[in-house]
């Protein structure tokens, strides 16, 4: 069977209308064929081009040697396997994947900050937020964490804001790691 969903006796229905010679009665066997198969899946009456569907089917049933006057623009058997065109994805570049694109647009627009309180504590958080995305794919207790941390916050800004970066007090993995804990224990209890 073609398409199994309509199951056998469609199949042989379809397979009858091929043999039918007069093309009027042809036509009209095909249209109670689509009244049946529409009958078979109510639910998507509602859909859009639920009856052009129904038509592409009926063709595909009977392998396109169905002579009939269909009343629409039926798929042809050449497009019936065309893959369709590869999308475009735009790939920016991204300096560390894990930290993600959408930090280093934070850290660009925490730079323009013009309330000195306000840039440090979006820093910090930034920060802290990129010690975590190292942590879960770095080895815990690497040596040096928080000054890679600190470095790559310089490359992002340019070294800008040196002041502001070197002041980030960050918090140490254990401290993350029972934060997250405990988080995750409240959310069991609910």
């Amino acid at each position: 069977m073609i398409l199994p969903e309509y199951g056998r006796n469609v199949q042989s229905m379809v397979d009858h209308a091929l043999t039918i010679e007069d093309r009027a009665e042809r036509t009209r066997c095909a249209q109670s064929i689509i009244s049946i198969m529409g009958n078979l899946f109510p639910h998507l009456r509602d859909v859009e081009d639920f009856k052009h569907k129904l038509w592409d089917h009926l063709a595909i049933m009977s392998d396109f040697k169905l002579d009939i006057d269909y009343p629409y623009e039926i798929i042809r058997k050449e497009n019936l396997y065309t893959r369709p065109e590869k999308v475009p994805y735009s790939l920016p570049r991204i300096r560390y994947r894990h930290y993600g694109k959408y930090l280093e647009e934070m850290l660009a627009k925490a730079e323009n900050i013009e309330d000195p309180t306000q840039r440090r504590q979006l820093l910090a958080l930034l920060a802290n937020h990129m010690k975590r995305s190292y942590l879960s794919i770095a080895k815990e207790g690497n040596e040096g964490e928080d000054e890679k941390i600190i470095k790559d916050i310089l490359e992002y800004t340019g070294n800008r804001n040196v002041e502001d970066v070197q002041s980030i007090r960050l918090r140490n993995g254990k401290e993350m790691a029972q934060r997250k804990n405990k988080n995750t224990m409240r959310r069991a209890v609910r």
